[in-house]
């Protein structure tokens, strides 16, 4: 349902500007340029940090420009008013594509990086019961914070929901503004640093049969030859992300201009896949599996009205047709 996530993104917001790779039309592609958003995020930047040192966007004719967001909602808007082409989304933004506001072009990640925490003396999710929380709306915060409330038998109406975009929420958190938030990881490394006895009273790891995946999306409106030259630098990318994870781990950390081992701590959030593996589940039906474990959910939190099904958003024939090619 995407860009950052701060000590990361305290750099990020401020320190990340806009990054454009040129290319001239010797490939595929007619040249064009497009603007790709992105989260400050092992998961949103890993692939477009490997298509830049991989020269991959010439290859295909393509001159990009890189914007960084701090969350996938934000990005869909902007894929809307015609300011972005292309983005990336986390799990918990999926319910905009399924809802017509884009189209998934490939997934990325399974990620499981998300939790809700609580200041120290709060054990558990009914522990919140009544209280000040913190999310980012329409994101995988409030998903996770959703997820529990339901585990418990609880709804949004048991806590005090306060929105809040996810660098607020790092303030507020060790300000001692909030009770507890739904956030993620690497943000919730960041609060550490203030609030090391910080609970997480619930991980999105815990959820039974749960996968959760992130998404890179395009506009309903960049043409279907564009889509199939930016799946083929993705799956590239992906595939040498596959074969090289160490090595990916610090071209991010070089685009996002952070420490290796904050990249790391935050890749180890992450289930990558092959290329291949990627190919194959979309053929077995495995994606469409995830994507409508995905709508199921949106579906009972009311952000859908039903659950569309995944050929509708997701351009899956496309992706599989553009592997090897």
């Amino acid at each position: 349902m995407p860009i950052s996530r701060r000590a990361f993104m305290g750099a990020l917001s401020a320190g990340v500007t806009s990054l454009t790779v040129s290319a001239c039309s010797s490939g595929s592609g007619d040249g064009s340029k497009i603007v790709f958003g992105y989260i400050a995020d092992y998961n949103g930047a890993s692939l477009l940090a490997i298509a830049d040192r991989q020269g991959l966007w010439k290859k295909q004719g393509l001159s990009v420009e890189y914007k960084p967001f701090t969350n996938g909602p934000v990005q869909i808007q902007a894929l809307d008013t015609g300011n972005l082409d292309f983005g990336y989304i986390g799990p918990g933004a999926m319910w905009l594509p399924a809802s017509g506001k884009s189209r998934i072009i490939a997934i990325n990640t399974l990620t499981y990086a998300d939790r809700v925490i609580a200041q120290a003396g709060i054990s558990s999710i009914q522990g919140l019961k009544g209280k000040k929380v913190g999310v980012p709306e329409g994101t995988s915060g409030e998903m996770v914070l959703n997820l529990a409330l339901q585990k418990a038998g609880m709804t949004m109406k048991d806590v005090k929901k306060v929105a809040m975009d996810p660098s607020t929420i790092v303030s507020a958190f060790s300000a001692g503004q909030i009770d507890g938030a739904g956030i993620f990881y690497p943000l919730i490394a960041t609060i550490k640093e203030k609030v090391p006895d910080l609970v997480e009273i619930a991980r999105t790891q815990d959820i039974r049969g749960g996968n959760f995946p992130t998404a890179f999306v395009a506009g309903n409106k960049v043409a279907q030859q564009t889509d199939r030259n930016v799946i083929q630098v993705l799956q590239a990318a992906n595939g040498w992300r596959a074969a090289h994870p160490k090595e990916s781990i610090a071209a991010a950390a070089k685009l996002l201009k952070v420490d290796e081992k904050k990249v790391a701590a935050d890749a180890a959030h992450v289930k990558t896949m092959t290329t291949a593996e990627l190919v194959a589940k979309t053929e077995n039906g495995t994606v469409d599996t995830w994507l409508d474990g995905m709508s199921d959910f949106f579906v009972r939190t009311g952000q859908l009205k039903k659950a569309p099904d995944p050929s509708a958003f997701y351009l899956g024939d496309l992706y599989t047709k553009a592997y090897g090619k």
